[in-house]
């Protein structure tokens, strides 16, 4: 039996445990995103209403959390958004469809909420499925006016961009020193840090931009 619910406070080290699970190794030897998971759920810009676990036979396996983030067009006109990550599913689950289910989920809960945009950083392999494009198709950029790759949108109103240019900006509870995210990892049942082709894949696709 499937069910998404809100994160309690006795499901948050297990949903760090899968964080780490779910990213070790992956981008980077080791992970921050662990790391990102304990330290948002304190922060202003940290959204409780969006954050949900899903359970499987009352196995909680996966997990989303939301942060508010702003888009700013040329006049100066600030607009609330949303941005969601780390997005996790433990990995012998993976692959299966119960990140989507998340995401939608989250979708409907977020659009009760008001809110008509969501902007990730991601493979968008991953995301297209659920509705992203490419931040340029919305004319979504970043400081520079550069649009990065992995820079995804989702239009949960049809519209709500209406074609001017943005500039996108996250909440500053993103911006994970390494070396706390490692001084943290530390305290936690030791892991075999490694390199992997993956690493480059996600090094490629983070430094690239759209012309």
């Amino acid at each position: 039996m499937l069910n998404i619910r809100n994160e309690e406070p006795r499901d948050y080290k297990i949903v760090e445990s899968i964080t780490r699970n779910a990213f070790y190794n992956l981008y980077i030897p080791g992970c921050v995103e662990h790391y990102l998971v304990h330290t948002m759920r304190s922060h202003k810009d940290f959204i409780h209403e969006l954050d949900f676990v899903l359970e499987l036979d009352d196995k909680v396996i996966g997990n989303i959390m939301y942060t508010k983030a702003t888009l700013t067009d040329s006049d100066g006109n600030i607009k609330n958004i949303l941005t969601f990550g780390p997005l996790c599913i433990e990995p012998g689950y993976q692959r299966k469809g119960y990140g989507k289910l998340l995401i939608q989920h989250s979708f409907e809960q977020a659009m009760s909420m008001g809110y008509d945009t969501v902007v990730i950083f991601g493979s968008p392999s991953n995301y297209v499925s659920s509705g992203f494009v490419s931040c340029k198709k919305h004319n979504v950029c970043v400081e520079g006016g550069k649009f990065p790759a992995a820079m995804l949108v989702k239009e949960l109103k049809a519209g709500a961009l209406d074609g001017r240019k943005w500039y996108y900006r996250d909440s500053p509870v993103m911006e994970v020193l390494p070396e706390h995210a490692n001084a943290y990892d530390s305290t936690l049942p030791p892991k075999e840090r490694k390199h992997t082709p993956a690493q480059e894949e996600f090094y490629i696709m983070s430094h690239s931009f759209l012309e």
